[in-house]
């Protein structure tokens, strides 16, 4: 195996910084055990939830009933890998974030005629590797709820999540802690490209062997935390190309040395196939809706954390003199955290009766997505999303984003979608570049960064005739220059790192 903790792309790590890092890494031995002998057992199953909709077949090592993604109600024959038009995508759930990216890899790669495999490193209860992603998935979920604390955020949550992040003997004590995660991958073919969601998939996939690693990076905002030496490292956006080409700002003042040629592509947003190849019809219906005078469809998608819930509350309490007049329509996601739906309940009343709620029917709700599709179809009142499963919790938002006119989200893997945008307040720093980009190629406000602010666009969304509009048409203008292309860009690059090896 080769020290990847040592040198950073050229870059000598100190010696203190490297002793660090191996004591990260014996910490986490010491507590959850070493695994690197283990032969883990592979199968193959279609996924249950989008294994239909996206071609997705499950990854599950080791004992089945330790598998987070095992049902044996939906237990499907084992399959064999397809060597020849099989793709990995390698994830981690840490918020939804990085499933959303990786169900817009697994769309692209099924529209492209390939076979997606879903390859969740936090899934699998019985490895090391799962112990100690789980451990730095509760931290940061801690970090995120304490965010809310003022004096937290500002001395700890942002700084980390800013400077802490960025610098490279993070990477350093990242890829020793990798060191851990990569016997998933002993009996995975080495030949069946991966692409990597989160930078711990694509570095154990490197420290496992695999031989066409791509890393999607999911922040403009550029971090050590993403690097993944002997992968290819792809971007969303232009503005951060430089910044990891240089290493920019990753050991203070010092001048790094560059990443090699070909180590970094920019792609443009990682979009599902669904969503780009309909923008056109999408943002049209938007504007018609707009000039008829029909209710303006907001869609709030709330996490577990409950960092900005008071933010969603806010925005609830003032749309509903407009939901009452029909001005304005509702859609809520809430994941699978039935516990946020509860507590917005209890805390504005006026909702339960203007509320319907599409509670664990997934069928339902494909129903109602697909009828909010149909220009003679008027959506009223409140529509609350629950599910159960993490995949349905996921891509309900994928399912509504269509029909949708404003999407309110934290600048974070939202704030690339094709879809008009208000951006509330961000949780950790590094966020706030995502608002900035949207804004920039226009389709999605500033962050808002306080409530009034908040309820100023919504109200402006509401009442002016240009904003919305503008940001449809400029939307239809990015996918004509091939903005929203990365998610085929890079299955594109994976399998074409095999095809020319």
């Amino acid at each position: 195996m080769q020290e990847r903790s040592k040198v950073i792309f050229g870059n000598v790590i100190s010696g203190k910084a490297y002793k660090k890092a191996v004591r990260s890494k014996q910490k986490y031995q010491k507590k959850y055990g070493d695994d690197s002998n283990a032969n883990y057992p592979v199968r193959i199953e279609k996924n249950p939830y989008i294994g239909d909709s996206l071609g997705v077949r499950n990854v599950l090592i080791g004992d089945l009933e330790q598998n987070a993604h095992y049902d044996p109600k939906n237990h499907f024959p084992e399959e064999a890998f397809d060597t020849e038009k099989g793709i990995i995508v390698g994830n981690i759930r840490m918020g939804f974030g990085h499933y959303r990216i990786s169900m817009a890899m697994a769309s692209a790669a099924k529209a492209m005629g390939y076979t997606p495999y879903w390859m969740d490193l936090n899934s699998y209860r019985q490895t090391t590797c799962t112990k100690v992603i789980g451990a730095q998935n509760d931290l940061y979920s801690l970090g995120s709820r304490l965010s809310k604390n003022p004096l937290f955020n500002r001395l700890v949550w942002e700084p980390m999540n800013y400077e802490g992040f960025r610098a490279l003997t993070y990477n350093s004590s990242d890829q020793k802690n990798a060191e851990l995660m990569a016997p998933v991958y002993r009996n995975i073919p080495k030949e069946i490209p991966v692409i990597g969601t989160h930078v711990w998939p694509a570095q154990a996939a490197i420290h496992a062997g695999m031989k066409h690693v791509v890393n999607a990076i999911p922040d403009n905002w550029p971090m050590a935390l993403h690097l993944s030496e002997g992968s290819v490292h792809t971007i969303q956006c232009h503005n951060a190309y430089m910044g990891y080409k240089i290493l920019n700002g990753m050991n203070k003042d010092v001048v790094n040395k560059p990443m090699p040629d070909g180590a970094l592509v920019y792609t443009g947003h990682y979009i599902d196939h669904e969503l780009v190849s309909n923008i056109e019809t999408d943002c049209k219906a938007r504007m018609e809706r707009k000039a008829a005078g029909k209710p303006m469809r907001f869609l709030l998608t709330i996490g577990g954390a409950g960092a900005q819930k008071e933010i969603f509350a806010a925005i609830i309490k003032y749309l509903i003199p407009y939901i009452k007049e029909q001005k304005a329509a509702l859609y809520v996601n809430v994941g699978d955290y039935k516990n946020v739906w509860d507590a917005l309940l209890q805390e504005i009343p006026e909702m339960k009766a203007l509320s319907t709620e599409h509670f664990d029917q997934w069928e339902e709700t494909e129903d109602f997505a697909q009828k909010a599709l149909d220009a003679e179809q008027d959506v009223t009142g409140i529509h609350g999303f629950w599910h159960a499963n993490i995949f349905e919790a996921v891509y309900c938002t994928n399912l509504l984003i269509r029909s949708a006119d404003v999407l309110v989200t934290k600048p974070s893997e939202l704030a690339f979608y094709p879809i008009p945008k208000l951006f509330i307040k961000r949780v950790g720093k590094h966020e706030m570049w995502g608002a900035i980009h949207s804004a920039e190629i226009g389709d999605g406000t500033l962050e808002c960064r306080d409530i009034p602010h908040t309820l100023q666009m919504v109200d402006m969304l509401l009442n002016d005739d240009l904003i919305l509009n503008d940001m449809c048409n400029n939307i239809m203008v990015n996918k004509s220059i091939g903005i929203y292309d990365g998610a085929y860009k890079v299955v594109e690059l994976a399998m074409g790192m095999k095809e020319n090896k």
